[in-house]
């Protein structure tokens, strides 16, 4: 497999309200500041290299913000944590919408960082840019959880002549580090959770792609929202381990792999957590599903940016009755992928963010071959470029790969035959992942089967998993999370009850029989 790179990567910002925040090396290479006491910061002249992943040039460079900047910084938001809700509710929204006039002011600089930074094609990252501004607008929706309750004290005897008022109060200081697969989205995401609900935040962003964080961040700043509420470090993740311990954090928003969320609690102690872990889904193929549209439609929960998804499609189970079939047209779907430079318009599968992550897929295609799997689409690569992936396998040997206990952040799945939907239960639920699953097919009685006896957080029945802009609340199950995020659910992991109790003993406001 070889890759056509149009050109060298370079950054080219067209926009003066972000130009006025990058300054420049000796080189010429753009610096791209953190966010740190309501101001800019760039640093002590240690930086990290951005490179891009179309052909690993150096785009771009950040500071490095050092442990000792990251614990002053704590200590002010954690003193400063009134200001976000002493700033009244809708002056929260209108800030937050504000931002969406931005983005749109600057569109041609995010698409462009998308692109470049991340190695999106231009219509994924206007695809994220538009969910983004999606879930701006939604933020109406989260607003409805932090009302909190009411409750009446007559509805037990010990509590007559009282009654509660149930408030979600947030917790603080929160800290949320995001992911690289959709470091926009996700970021502005976890920003919403974080600061609508009146808490501060500490945003970590990825390390590979913090430029889109940084450019909403600009906006931010230009939108009216109250700067001493939220800070940007850029900091490597090895060492973010003295950060997530710090006793000032209340809680934590954490979207990445099983093994670093692991790490996180083991590290952070007594917290409030929302994690989305490590995924990669099962689909049920059932007999009586429309072999075309259903082959179609997985091929794209595969292949989806490249495989970087957290509910990428990476285990296939399909009725023996269609098997042969299914697995022809399956074949003939994902050969229809293109693969190579995200630039170039009929491409619509780019780069691979990290070089290990494909030296890892060839490691678990070597296994699976030892096992008896065959590889029977993709498996070549050319240094972070690699095809799509499809590696058939006997059911009784699926559960000795390295490829169905590990999720491989990538566009691989495994293709098994099954005879009965128990069979395929059961394999499923061996894993020890449990994010999303999709059925494919139209017998309610073996959807509603599955339904019941699946071990995931959400369902999708003749569609492949895709979480969207958050609309409907996803989250995973044993190893894949802790809580759900979404649209108003997100508030929920950055808040917490306070129950207040008023006593009206003896007072005459109530004249019970």
């Amino acid at each position: 497999m070889e890759i056509n790179i149009k050109e060298k990567t370079r950054l080219d910002i067209k926009s003066e309200k972000i130009k006025e925040i990058i300054r420049y090396d000796e080189n010429g290479i753009p610096i791209f500041p953190a966010f740190v006491n309501k101001s800019w910061y760039y640093g002590n002249n240690e930086y990290i290299e951005i490179r891009s992943p179309i052909d690993q040039n150096i785009i771009a460079k950040v500071p490095k913000v050092d442990y000792e900047t990251v614990e002053k910084e704590i200590d002010r938001l954690y003193n400063d944590r009134f200001i976000i809700r002493d700033t009244p509710g809708y002056k929260r929204i209108e800030g937050f919408l504000k931002t969406i006039d931005l983005i749109n002011e600057n569109i041609e600089d995010f698409v462009n960082v998308l692109m470049i930074n991340v190695g999106k094609t231009k219509s994924q990252a206007i695809g994220e840019i538009n969910s983004t501004i999606e879930r701006l607008k939604r933020i109406n929706l989260d607003v409805k959880k932090i009302y909190g309750e009411y409750q009446p004290g007559d509805w037990s005897s010990d509590y007559l002549e009282s009654e509660g008022i149930i408030k979600r109060e947030p917790l603080g200081l929160i800290l949320a580090i995001s992911p690289f697969n959709y470091p926009l989205f996700d970021s502005v995401s976890k920003i919403i959770s974080v600061l609508l609900a009146g808490n501060s935040l500490l945003l970590k962003p990825p390390s590979l792609d913090p430029l889109p964080v940084i450019l909403y961040y600009r906006m931010m700043e230009l939108s009216g929202l109250p700067t001493a509420s939220f800070s940007l470090i850029t900091v490597p993740g090895r060492d973010m381990n003295k950060i997530t311990s710090n006793k000032k954090i209340s809680g934590i928003l954490f979207t990445g792999s099983t093994e670093t969320g692991e790490e996180i609690i083991k590290n952070s102690g007594i917290k409030q957590y929302l994690m989305e872990l490590g995924g990669g889904d099962p689909v049920f193929v059932l007999n009586d599903t429309d072999i075309d549209y259903t082959a179609q439609r997985i091929v794209n929960g595969v292949t989806s940016f490249s495989g970087q998804r957290c509910d990428s499609i990476k285990i296939i189970l399909v009725e023996s009755d269609i098997y042969d079939r299914f697995k022809n047209r399956l074949l003939e779907e994902v050969s229809k992928v293109k693969i190579g430079d995200p630039r170039d318009p009929d491409i619509d599968f780019g780069p691979i963010m990290e070089i290990k992550t494909v030296d890892e897929l060839m490691k678990g295609i070597e296994d699976a071959k030892s096992n008896g799997g065959k590889i029977i689409y993709g498996g070549n690569r050319f240094n972070n470029y690699i095809e799509p992936t499809i590696i058939e396998i006997d059911k009784n040997n699926v559960e000795k790969l390295y490829l169905f206990n590990k999720e491989i952040f990538l566009a691989v799945s495994i293709l098994v035959k099954i005879d009965n939907i128990e069979e395929a239960i059961n394999i499923a639920n061996k894993r020890r992942y449990g994010l999303d699953a999709s059925i494919f097919g139209n017998d309610i009685n073996k959807i509603r089967k599955i339904i019941r006896y699946i071990d995931v957080g959400s369902i999708y029945i003749n569609d492949f998993p895709r979480h969207g802009i958050g609309y409907y609340p996803y989250g995973g199950r044993k190893d894949s999370g802790i809580g759900r995020e979404g649209v108003s659910y997100s508030i929920e992991g950055t808040t917490t009850y306070k129950t207040v109790v008023y006593n009206y003993k003896n007072k005459k406001v109530w004249n019970y029989v």
